[in-house]
């Protein structure tokens, strides 16, 4: 059986998905593109096998040539979307967020039902160097996990305002880190002090303090016009240990009196191994007719539950806000 997938959307992820499934994944293959650039989507279907181009999203979803449906479009569309993957009654992977808030991913949940239909990216948990740090960072090795420090740095994103930085950017972070520890996030607090000249109208860098059910405090730092290059860093300290990513980059250059390393311009090289596992073990679990391993609704809502608390503690003066699941 070869999975025929239809993408929705085809900006950076979308392309760079389609090139995926294509060139590296087996079992499946691009069998229809949409998006609302129509030259776009015409350029990503001319890179692929007999992909045909969609006007029409809906109509994609719904086309009988389609098997299972990713969406990697505007997150405004997302919540959309997925009710019509679910209403044709199509596997559907859903780039973050599930969706822009917590009440919208429980109407997700709810037109879901007993089927097990969706999937949401939340690839770190495929990533290799997430997957060595928990390994790393366990109990044996580092001790009891007190405090954690995250960092994600992009080189610069477009315009828009800093509630898009938590719903779309920190939304990683919302799920990967109860992951590594094993404890949900219960209480939340956002700072902000002096923006950089970069970053127009929205507040850059943020600060996020996040504390979880075991009580380890999370620092973590959104920076997402910093300039010099994709840099995410994640480091977990323990009573007799600390645990966390080498340097960026599988390369370190010696030339002229010093040493440097490279900064990719975005997260796709930093992550495509992470996207490579992730969509083969999507596309398998399909083939295979049962459930994936991907994060499920349940987590593209738990991770909506306090980004919804971050928002809400961002318009109210960086009051702590407990996390209501």
């Amino acid at each position: 059986m070869t999975v025929r997938v239809g993408i929705v959307g085809v900006g950076i992820m979308g392309a760079d998905h389609a090139r995926k499934i294509n060139g590296s994944i087996s079992g499946a293959e691009v069998s229809a593109v949409a998006d609302f650039d129509a030259g776009r989507a015409s350029s990503v279907a001319a890179e692929l096998r007999d992909a045909s181009v969609s006007a029409d999203a809906f109509a994609l979803i719904a086309d009988d040539s389609v098997d299972a449906v990713i969406v990697a479009s505007h997150d405004s569309t997302h919540a959309e979307l997925v009710h019509a993957a679910l209403a044709a009654n199509k596997p559907v992977l859903c780039e973050k967020p599930l969706a822009p808030t917590a009440a919208e991913c429980r109407g997700i949940i709810a037109a879901q039902g007993e089927r097990d239909l969706i999937t949401v990216g939340f690839m770190r948990r495929f990533d290799p160097a997430y997957a060595e740090l928990e390994r790393a960072a366990s109990v044996e090795r580092i001790g009891e996990r007190l405090v954690a420090h995250c960092v994600s740095r992009n080189v610069q994103v477009g315009p828009g305002g800093s509630s898009a930085t938590i719903t779309n950017s920190a939304i990683h972070e919302l799920d990967i880190m109860p992951w590594l520890l094993g404890s949900p996030i219960t209480e939340v607090s956002w700072h902000a002090g002096r923006t950089s000249k970069h970053s127009g109208i929205r507040q850059d860098p943020q600060i996020m303090l996040l504390r979880t059910e075991s009580d380890v405090l999370i620092t973590l730092e959104l920076f997402v016009n910093a300039r010099y290059g994709y840099d995410t860093r994640c480091e977990i300290v323990g009573e007799d240990g600390v645990a966390s990513f080498a340097v960026p980059a599988h390369v370190v250059v010696d030339s002229g009196l010093r040493r440097s390393i490279d900064y990719p311009l975005d997260w796709i090289p930093r992550y495509s191994e992470a996207y490579r596992l992730e969509l083969q073990e999507w596309v398998d679990s399909i083939e295979q007719g049962r459930p994936s391993t991907l994060a499920d609704a349940e987590a593209g809502l738990r991770a909506g539950i306090v980004a919804d608390a971050l928002v809400e503690s961002m318009n109210d003066g960086g009051r702590t806000v407990t996390v209501e699941y």
